[in-house]
């Protein structure tokens, strides 16, 4: 449970944000990885924090305009994570592998992001047999070739 409960956690963020009308997302979720920057603010590497969420913030502005930036920051969240599990530091101090689950959880929402946040009728439509199967008529009908 330890490493499926944050898996499925990033999958159910990314299922949610199908509620989210499609020009609304991505700034949305930009705001929200610009507060997961600050999550540790206080979380015991002093200065270095300040300059981890000043950071975070510059590549979540980034972000409003592009999904890639979200997605790094989302990474860079994930390294910043490791080492507060390394250093026995957890995001929530009554849970001790609080950051460790972050740490797997932030990857998951990563692809998801570099992917262009897609909702899940569109990853359906992209991963369905009968979606490949009219991307394939149009080529036929006109004429491309792969």
């Amino acid at each position: 449970m330890t490493v499926i409960a944050p898996i499925l956690i990033g999958l159910a963020y990314a299922a949610l944000n199908s509620l989210v009308r499609v020009e609304h997302r991505r700034p949305l979720n930009a705001v929200v990885v610009a507060g997961a920057g600050a999550a540790y603010l206080g979380g015991g590497f002093g200065v270095w924090e300040l300059l981890f969420t000043a950071g975070m913030t510059y590549v979540a502005f980034r972000g409003l305009r592009s999904w890639r930036w979200i997605g790094v920051a989302w990474l860079l969240h994930t390294a910043w994570d490791v080492l507060h599990h390394l250093d026995g530091k957890p995001i929530l101090p009554f849970a001790a592998h609080s950051s460790l689950g972050c740490a797997i959880c932030d990857p998951v929402i990563a692809v998801w992001c570099f992917a262009g946040g897609p909702s899940v009728k569109d990853v359906l439509r992209r991963w369905s047999p009968r979606g490949r199967d009219t991307s394939r008529a149009a080529e036929t009908t006109t004429g491309a070739t792969a």
